[in-house]
């Protein structure tokens, strides 16, 4: 059975853009479709010394579990050198579950839909572009409400041409 999720990456070190596009090609093994946002370039939040987030949104279709989603995105993030640091460390590539179709989990290891989401712009302005009218699973908000709410200008969240 196929299932919808909803996938955030970001990237501040290295060939930002790169790594982004080798997390999607990765990501694109476990999916049966993908569709992706455009880039968007973010202001870093919470350590804000560091250099700016390229970030996009996917949402794939697969056969994956949550979970095994959920190890899949790690696997992919140690395969670009990624190291947990400190909370909103600088990274080569960040790879967040948003969301699995409209489930509710919440375990040590995976909580969905993502607790952070809805208050961070860098994730609500490209899943808004992706999927406007679809609903968050808990807050029945549509994902286009929930970005206009989200302070996002002064150069916080912008996009870029094209896609990653």
């Amino acid at each position: 059975m196929l299932n919808e999720a909803y996938l955030g990456l970001g990237s501040n070190l290295g060939d930002a853009a790169s790594n982004i596009r080798s997390g999607l090609e990765t990501i694109r093994r476990h999916a049966v479709d993908m569709k992706v946002s455009s880039l968007y370039r973010t202001v870093p939040m919470g350590f804000g010394s560091q250099p700016h987030f390229l970030n996009v949104v996917c949402r794939i279709r697969t056969r994956l579990s949550p979970f095994e989603l959920l190890h899949a995105t790690k696997a992919i993030e140690a395969g670009l050198s990624r190291r947990r640091t400190f909370p909103n460390a600088p990274r080569n590539l960040d790879i967040d579950v948003l969301l699995y179709g409209s489930r509710s989990i919440q375990t040590r290891i995976l909580t969905l839909p993502h607790p952070e989401m809805r208050k961070r712009p860098f994730v609500m302005v490209p899943l808004a572009e992706l999927a406007p009218f679809l609903r968050h699973p808990t807050s029945g908000e549509t994902f286009s409400e929930i970005a206009r709410r989200l302070d996002h200008g002064d150069g916080l969240v912008y996009r870029l041409r094209g896609q990653a």
